[in-house]
Parts: C-alpha cells; structure tokens; sequence
C-alpha cells in the first residue's frame, strides 16, 4: 500500500509521466480520474492526502469531506474554480502554477492582435469561398504610431510589452493597481487608470486575473468609451469581458475588431452569437498551451504536492492554511 493517496481529478492528459517522476522518490503514483459530479468526488477524495485539480469545480462541500487532505494543486496561474476560504479554514495549501506559460499566451496575445489588424483570419475564410481584393470592404491601419492598453501587468502583460515593443507603437498604457507606477515605467510604459487607457488605447490587450472586482471588468460603458476604431484582446478569462456587451459592441460598430481566446462558457456554445460576426478572431482557450509549457505545467503543479507532503510550504502557494 502506497504511503500516500494522490488523486487527480479530472483527465484532460494523455499521460502523468512528469507527475510520477516527481512523486518517484516518495513511492507513489497519481490516481487519475474523471469526476462527473460533487458526489463522486467526496467518496473518493475523502482520505486523499493531495489533490491535483484542472478545471473540476472544488466546492467548499467537497473541501470540508477531506480529513487528510494536505495540498490542493492547481495546473494553471488561475484558481478560481477552488474554494480558497474553505481550504484555508480547513487547514489545506491551495497552490497553483503562475509562470508556466508566459511565452506562450504573451506570443498568443501579439499573434491575436496581428491577426485582428491585418484581417489575417477574415480575409482566409472570405478568400476560401472565392472572395478577392478584401481591402475594399473592410480597410486595414499600421500599428506604427498606435496606443496600446494593457490591462493587468503581471509576468504575461510585462512579456507582452516586451514583444510588441518593437512595432513602432507612440506609447503604451498601463492599468494595474497592485504594481508600483515606477515598476511600471521601468518597461517603457505610462501607468494610467482603466477609464484612461479605455479611450486613449487603439488596442487593449487584457492579461488581468479573474477576480470579484475584475468580473465584467470590460462592459457597456467600457465599450461605449472606446475608440470605434479600437481592437480588444482577451486571453486572460472569459468573464473579464461582458460577453452580451462585446456582441453588441462587434455589431454596432462601438469596436472595430477582437481577439478572444477565452469565454464565459467553455467550449463556445453553437449558438453563441459571437459566431456570426465577421470583425472576431476566435480560438479554443489555447493560449497556454505548447508541448512545452505542458512538461513545465505537470511538474510544476507536482512540485507543490511534493513539498507539502515532505513537511515544507508549496512552490507556489495561494494562501497559508490555518492550523
């Protein structure tokens, strides 16, 4: 019998080889499985000694039914699908994996907004169906003396910055209240607040983390302030942007164009009107992903349970349990 019982609760990878390589010099290998639904998951995470979660909801019910659970590791930066408060209460680590995938949704983010002002996806399905000669119906702008926004200026907004640098652009704004403005300017860019960077910005590339006070961050209002000319990149969270207020924003013309990796409800729902608008680039959550990023993602997020269950703090903690 192994010393410890490490579940994973829902299989989204071919394979656990990084994860096993990790728990190697602890004797164990991850148990995988597919959680339908809450009941399912008491039963079997209730003598759990670690939990590595992806996108499974870990409500504060499932929390509380776990006696010997010591760590929740998410594979991800974000963790809002883990009852944080319960966990704490419960005396349980929440970590996660921040610094993952920085080249990646940075390199996704510049690949969207390229796409996004020279119509790169618009003009391959208008050509596909026999379509020439596009620039007359839809004009295209250099980037060169624009302003971009960046709203969130973590590790990914900072790499962001860096990348898109080199594009002539007059100026670049940035909107974080948790970043010193001085930090900021290291970059090269203008600390500014949101309804600032809101109008002055021809492009606004979001990278903030979802949170109560981010919520609809981007909304009607936000929409109705912005340049009609203006080009909205989302690859952080889907509900950062007010979905409905983004449809109308792309119909009537309040926007010019958007880049979305991310969506309220994942997959894209079929009848999502988003789907119907021409002036939208659309991908599947990808951002994150490369072969790499996802070697580094599985031992990262094994790397936390590792420590805890060796008597240290995680690699990457969320909070500190009460004991």
């Amino acid at each position: 019998m192994e010393k410890y019982k490490i579940v994973v609760t829902d299989n989204r990878y071919s394979n656990y080889l990084e994860e096993n390589t990790v728990f190697k010099e602890l004797g164990v290998k991850v148990q995988i499985h597919d959680f339908a639904g809450p009941a399912e998951a008491v039963e079997v995470l209730k003598d759990a000694d670690a939990v590595l979660v992806n996108l499974f909801s870990m409500t504060k019910d499932i929390i509380n039914a776990m006696d010997r659970c010591k760590i929740i590791s998410r594979y991800g930066v974000g963790y809002d699908n883990v009852d944080v408060d319960a966990a704490t209460q419960k005396g349980i680590w929440v970590a996660r994996v921040p610094d993952y995938s920085i080249e990646e949704v940075s390199d996704h983010a510049l690949a969207l907004l390229l796409s996004s002002v020279r119509k790169i996806a618009y003009k391959d399905r208008m050509i596909r169906s026999g379509r020439w000669n596009l620039h007359k119906d839809w004009p295209s702008y250099r980037i060169a003396g624009k302003t971009l926004g960046i709203i969130g200026f973590g590790a990914i907004g900072q790499k962001f910055s860096v990348k898109i640098s080199g594009l002539g652009l007059k100026k670049v704004l940035v909107h974080d209240p948790y970043i010193k403005p001085e930090d900021i300017e290291t970059f090269g860019c203008i600390p500014a607040s949101l309804n600032e960077l809101v109008k002055d910005a021809d492009y606004i590339s979001i990278h903030a983390p979802l949170t109560e006070k981010t919520t609809e961050l981007i909304d009607r209002k936000a929409f109705i302030d912005m340049k009609s000319s203006c080009i909205l990149i989302n690859t952080s969270r889907g509900p950062l942007v007010n979905e409905q207020d983004l449809f109308t924003a792309l119909k009537e013309g309040q926007i010019a164009a958007a880049g979305i990796d991310v969506c309220e409800v994942e997959p894209l729902p079929e009848n999502s009107p988003l789907r119907t608008l021409d002036n939208i680039t659309l991908t599947d959550h990808a951002g994150w992903y490369s072969e790499e990023s996802v070697v580094e993602l599985k031992t990262k997020a094994a790397q936390n349970i590792l420590q805890v269950l060796k008597g240290n703090p995680p690699v990457y903690p969320v909070n500190k349990p009460l004991t």
